[in-house]
């Protein structure tokens, strides 16, 4: 069956601004305000910043126009205005990159622990997109995947806005394979290799992703990667580790929230350094000590662009050490 074309989506109209973009809040169809004004004021609740924006012309409407103090409410449009950015506690480990094509605009990085990859709620400056962006000078940037905030290894992005549809399209194809290397408590009574597939949730406002019933939407293939095997990859683990901890290679070939982290914590062999799974434990984000063992170890697809197969590989190396160590 043919590919229905895509709408080609307009471009926020403002720029993203030292490397953040642009909020963008949505006015409902039933809305009843009088002005854009008002509805910003009653919607964000800061009517000090909603005027101070107004008044230097930094609110507009999808469609480009500015917003003044008199614009009527615009149901069903959307309005993008620059946010104040939340105060965040840095995060102490540099993106290491692994590959930054000229040609396709294709860039792959080695992100670390504890750094998100969109700016997001508490993490805005402090996540790959936000830092990527700044210091390579790439306002267009945006990711082509995402890995967890707490997950660290191979992440690709897009450097140019004409190019993203293809690498889109193709991840949302299937055409992304992705191999993860763990460290996890050994279970001498589980066989390996297996293969857990199940229906994976996540609800807005929970920490936790869920098992539920119905349709499976999560498969993952777990494999232990025995001694001899360690010995000749070499830079798997390259630091001593107890006997009970295994190193784990982790195949997904669906891509939900959490699913590794939940699989092998409803195997019975939580990964090492896990704050959610099985259960949800504080943790004080400023402390950095206790890396999550999950590493994006490898990805493997066709470049869409010019055809070439590609492997890309993390550089670093279970077990992932905290500050301080």
């Amino acid at each position: 069956m043919p590919r229905r074309p895509r709408s080609r989506r307009q471009p926020p109209p403002l720029p993203p601004r030292d490397g953040v973009g642009a909020a963008r809040v949505r006015m409902p169809v039933q809305g009843q305000w009088g002005s854009v004004a008002d509805f910003l004021v009653d919607r964000t609740g800061d009517e000090p910043g909603v005027w101070r924006r107004i008044r230097s012309k930094e609110v507009l409407l999808d469609d480009g126009t500015v917003v003044g103090a008199s614009t009527t409410y615009r149901p069903g449009r959307s309005a993008y205005l620059y946010r104040d950015l939340p105060e965040e506690v840095p995060v102490p480990w540099e993106l290491t990159v692994l590959l930054q094509d000229e040609e396709t605009g294709l860039l792959a990085v080695d992100k670390p622990p504890f750094l998100a990859t969109m700016p997001r709620g508490a993490h805005v400056v402090q996540s790959a997109v936000v830092r990527l962006r700044r210091d390579l000078d790439l306002p267009e940037l945006s990711p082509l995947h995402r890995l967890d905030r707490l997950t660290s290894g191979v992440l690709l992005l897009a450097a140019r806005a004409e190019v993203r549809s293809a690498y889109q399209r193709m991840v949302q194809d299937g055409g992304l394979s992705k191999t993860y290397q763990a460290l996890a408590p050994l279970r001498p009574d589980l066989e390996l290799p297996l293969t857990v597939c199940n229906r994976l949730v996540k609800r807005r406002g929970s920490l936790q992703t869920v098992v539920e019933e119905g349709a499976p939407n999560a498969i993952t293939r777990v494999e232990l990667i025995e001694p001899d095997e360690l010995a000749r990859l070499g830079d798997v683990v390259e630091a001593p580790r107890p006997r009970s901890v295994g190193c784990y290679r982790l195949t997904p070939t669906t891509g939900q929230t959490h699913q590794l982290r939940i699989h092998l914590a409803g195997l019975g062999i939580p990964i090492l350094g896990d704050p959610l799974y099985p259960k949800v434990t504080p943790v004080d984000p400023r402390d950095f000590t206790t890396p999550l063992q999950l590493l994006a170890q490898e990805v493997r697809f066709l470049d869409p662009i010019t055809g070439v197969r590609r492997v890309v590989r993390s550089r670093q190396a279970l077990p992932i050490l905290g500050v301080g160590y």
